[in-house]
């Protein structure tokens, strides 16, 4: 019995043992398979979420089939050159049959060579980057690297990935991963694989400012992209992986060694034989680098910032009227602008002929002084804290400063790193100089530096023909055409003489005591004697011209100044008959211009037309164009400013070779702070400010710092290039066109010759005598009792 219960134990024990391993077995396989599918389905989930933006923002399926690969708009100048180009990266996109087939056959081999075949994502490449945690390469695609360049992450030179410049950790970079997956999927089907390799290849950014394959061509080795070599095509490749470490100019040993390891692979992959690899697996790469010139370098530089504003306006309101949104920076419109590249770049050198001179003379005038180059205005004793506050704010404004208050510095801390010698490139004339130097003592050098602005326009259309802002973008981001606001001087003379012309019914020849004048506590000096219009203007004699806004009233010139283009803010009294107010280069050449063009104001314009990259046109400009005075007073104005050149303040002009008709007039303000100069040639208006930064730095000698000194010598440099080009069609033959009621002869001791007013009006009678006193309690003026007034005269048509 004792046997038969042992055996009947054995075989109970022996029946429990398989029902142990059972649910052993059944409870390790529900939770394989429980994880299994959890995985699936949180993978499943975190995909959807990434999908849906949980895990930051995901580009659009309109901005999928639109990626941003930049084709930058060109500007144009009327005689067809491209002087310039909004772009955000210097990138000249190619099309699929412009890449060589070397090129393409090493990208493949390098980054993706099973690229014809997927769907976007590589599963063989992506399981073994996962499983030997991305040190047999990181399994992306040739898509999903176009999917990072386009809408994810940036990866910097140290391999950290960015967003709006904030590192990201592993985790991140996971969904960081799974995003590139995504696009890279949605990519594919939107883009055929030629597209793909066509889109990235025109967006990485080969350092150097070589933003796309057809651009690093040309700066590495100067060709175009169609005719790179094996060699060349391996070169570029090789830097897909690190643009810096492979860099051909930053590390040319390990740039040749990782090009030979793509050359490798392409021989192993049946691209090229084992003899073309041999040919130049040991020959060193050969660079001819060519950088791109930076935006700043281009003489239109000034311009083309001033045009931005203008095309901006435009597109906006484009887009309110038709809904379409052009964006200027990468639809590749075409700007026809009105500017004259040959022009422009006579302009750029008559400025940089005259200034390097002016400003040899300006640094000697101003060595050894302690407050170089500063004078005060009255003799203010308070010089020191003048000084102080004009380096002080000037400080202020820059970047550094910005930066160092960014990081908690007191101004005090901030003026002590200021004072500290460094490194620093400064402006001179023969070009950019490094120097040591502290912040401080750059901000007062550059504060020595003479500034210029110039305008050239067509006084018939007003096409802008020449635009400079300034000397040097890089440097001094400040336009003097149309931002700045100087005082103007005696330019501002002609609108007075124009408003008693044709108000006052006054001529060339009638005569204005030139004695010391004063109203209240304005005086203004003089020595007594009379003087025609004509001579008064040609010597820009200042009793004269204060006497004249008295007769006429300082509201009636103001009226002028604005029917003549002025829009800026102007003084309501006298004061501004001598050029107190502050205006700019545009508003005063454009004013000019209407003299010359028959007294009719022509809208300075620089724009012709807008198309967009398929030829539509989006905007065409039409002159805007009012009738200001009759024909028969602008051309009075162009008589008196000629005197200017002949006989008076401009007679420079005839010394630098010019014998053309010229019309002008030149300004110097308070202290010689600015110079002017604006000479009118018939089929050419141009306008020249010249001084410094602050209108406390100026010569202390008017010998040397008026207009006639600063600015003439600057318009002479610009025509004498103009004379000589025939291409121009602008030549010293030129006249202007004179009223056919007018005599050929502006001679004031030819009275008769005011018959000509008559003739064109002949019911109001002429003038017969030329005098006039001007009572200084009248601001209408009186003409002498022996002469006819004829208030009834207007001469508007």
């Amino acid at each position: 019995m004792a046997s038969t219960n042992k055996n009947k134990t054995r075989t109970v024990a022996k029946k429990k043992q398989p029902n142990t391993n059972k649910k052993f077995i059944t409870k390790f396989l529900f939770w394989f398979w429980g994880l299994f599918l959890a995985g699936i389905l949180a993978f499943t989930l975190l995909f959807i979420l990434t999908i849906y933006g949980f895990f930051g923002e995901m580009p659009n399926v309109r901005d999928l089939e639109n990626p941003d690969i930049f084709i930058a708009s060109e500007i144009i100048s009327e005689d067809g050159v491209v002087i310039q180009k909004f772009e955000k990266e210097k990138r000249i996109p190619v099309e699929y049959q412009d890449l060589p087939p070397s090129l393409i056959y090493a990208l493949m081999t390098k980054e993706d060579e099973r690229f014809p075949n997927h769907s976007g994502v590589d599963k063989k490449a992506l399981f073994r980057a996962v499983f030997y945690r991305g040190k047999r390469g990181g399994g992306s695609t040739i898509t999903q690297q176009l999917a990072k360049l386009l809408f994810t992450l940036k990866e910097d030179e140290d391999g950290n990935f960015t967003y709006k410049g904030v590192s990201q950790n592993k985790f991140q970079r996971a969904f960081q991963k799974i995003k590139e997956i995504i696009i890279a999927v949605q990519l594919e089907k939107l883009y055929t694989k030629d597209e793909i390799i066509t889109l990235y290849l025109n967006k990485f950014d080969f350092l150097f400012s070589a933003n796309g394959i057809a651009t690093a061509s040309k700066v590495y080795f100067n060709k175009n992209v169609k005719d790179l070599d094996l060699s060349q095509s391996a070169t570029l490749v090789a830097m897909l992986e690190n643009p810096v470490i492979n860099n051909p100019k930053i590390n040319p040993e390990n740039a040749k060694r990782r090009r030979n390891v793509v050359l490798g692979l392409m021989k192993e992959q049946g691209y090229i034989t084992e003899a073309e690899f041999n040919s130049i697996k040991d020959t060193p790469i050969e660079l001819n680098y060519k950088p791109v010139k930076e935006i700043g370098e281009g003489y239109s530089a000034y311009f083309k910032h001033a045009l931005k504003k203008e095309v901006t306006a435009v597109l906006n309101d484009y887009e309110n009227q038709t809904g379409k949104k052009y964006n200027l920076y990468k639809d590749g419109l075409k700007i026809y602008v009105t500017l004259d590249s040959r022009m422009q770049k006579y302009a750029e050198e008559a400025i940089e002929k005259h200034l390097k001179n002016l400003q040899k003379t300006f640094f000697n005038e101003q060595k050894g002084r302690t407050y170089a180059p500063f004078y005060t205005y009255q003799g203010d004793p308070k010089i020191d804290f003048l000084y102080n506050k004009l380096m002080t704010d000037a400080m202020k404004r820059t970047g550094r400063y910005k930066n160092l208050k960014n990081k908690g510095l007191s101004d005090e801390q901030i003026l002590t790193e200021f004072k500290k010698p460094t490194t620093l490139q400064i402006f001179t004339w023969k070009g950019d100089k490094d120097t040591l130097m502290s912040p401080w003592d750059s901000i007062r050098y550059h504060k020595h530096i003479i500034q210029a602005g110039l305008m050239a326009i067509e006084p018939h259309s007003g096409n802008i023909k020449v635009w400079v802002g300034g000397i040097n973008w890089k440097h001094f981001q400040y336009d003097h055409v149309k931002q700045a606001r100087r005082q103007v001087g005696s330019t501002f003379k002609p609108f007075v003489y124009a408003t008693a012309i044709k108000n006052l019914n006054y001529t060339p020849c009638t005569e204005v005591s030139n004695a010391t004048y004063t109203k209240g506590k304005w005086t203004v000096l003089g020595n007594g004697a009379s003087m025609s219009l004509k001579s008064a203007l040609a010597y820009s004699k200042n009793a004269v011209t204060a006497r004249l806004i008295d007769a006429t009233g300082y509201d009636a010139v103001i009226k002028m100044a604005r029917d003549l283009g002025v829009e800026s803010p102007i003084p309501r009294n006298n004061t501004i008959a001598l050029g107190s107010a502050d205006l700019t280069v545009y508003e005063m050449v454009g004013a000019y211009s209407t003299f010359a063009n028959f007294g009719n104001y022509t809208k300075p314009e620089m724009i012709w037309r807008i198309e967009d990259n398929n030829s539509k046109v989006i905007k065409e400009y039409k002159p805007q164009v009012r009738e200001v005075m009759n024909e028969i007073y602008s051309y009075t104005m162009i008589e008196l400013m000629k005197g200017v050149i002949d006989q008076g303040t401009g007679r420079r002009i005839r010394s630098m070779g010019i014998d053309a008709e010229i019309a002008g007039k030149t300004g110097t303000t308070n202290k010689n702070a600015d110079g002017w100069f604006i000479g009118i040639a018939p089929k050419l208006a141009t306008g020249i400010w010249v001084g410094w930064e602050d209108r406390y730095a100026h010569f202390a000698s008017t010998s040397i710092g008026q207009g006639s000194s600063m600015a003439l010598p600057i318009w002479g440099y610009f025509m004498q290039k103009i004379y000589a080009n025939p291409k121009l069609s602008i030549t010293q033959k030129d006249k202007f066109v004179r009223p056919e009621t007018m005599k050929d002869n502006f001679s004031c001791d030819d009275l008769a010759y005011y018959g000509a007013y008559d003739g064109d009006f002949p019911e109001n009678g002429g003038y017969h005598n030329n005098h006039v006193e001007i009572n200084e309690s009248n601001k209408q003026g009186s003409i002498n009792q022996n002469l006819r007034k004829k208030d009834s005269i207007n001469f508007d048509r």
